[in-house]
């Protein structure tokens, strides 16, 4: 049974406070990530520093959209296996930002953006299960977490002092 729309609207409300509230947390690290992206070797094929705003900040969206669709779905006993999956790699996604913006741990970085990977695929075959547009909402954030990764890879391996 689905929640009543004023019930469903405050279910929204907090898919997109839990989902933002996690890039703020990712934000926080990143408060000094246009320099130090500034001074890195990129690869030829790195986006410019000014886009990551921007994209993120869709993904966030689609993001908070597609979990609040499970829970919408099946509510949070019925989705707790795919709710769990997601909080899990929401953790993961603010996690790389300190890894790697703040801390400057590059090999740890590209380690933990492959486990973020690993739990967002999974994250999606779980949502595709419930609802398969709640799934298919996810499907640029696996795309540009997939780009992400070979990026982190690469700007790690050209700047090995800065990214011990």
């Amino acid at each position: 049974m689905k929640p009543a729309p004023a019930h469903a609207a405050l279910g929204l409300l907090a898919s997109l406070g839990l989902t933002f509230a996690a890039a703020a947390v990712g934000a926080t690290a990143s408060v000094r990530a246009g320099a130090f992206y500034g001074q890195l070797i990129r690869p030829a094929w790195a986006p410019p520093g000014w886009l990551f705003g921007p994209v993120w900040s869709a993904l966030y969206l689609l993001m908070a959209l597609a979990a609040w669709r499970i829970w919408r779905e099946q509510g949070f006993r019925r989705a707790a296996p795919a709710l769990a999956l997601y909080l899990v790699q929401l953790i993961l996604n603010a996690l790389w930002s300190w890894l790697f913006f703040a801390w400057h741990r590059g090999g740890a970085a590209s380690l933990e953006i492959l486990l973020l990977w690993t739990l967002l695929l999974a994250t999606v075959l779980a949502f595709a299960r419930i609802q398969r547009l709640a799934a298919y909402l996810l499907l640029p954030y696996l795309a540009w977490v997939t780009f992400a990764a070979l990026l982190c890879v690469a700007i790690w391996r050209l700047n090995p002092a800065l990214l011990g």
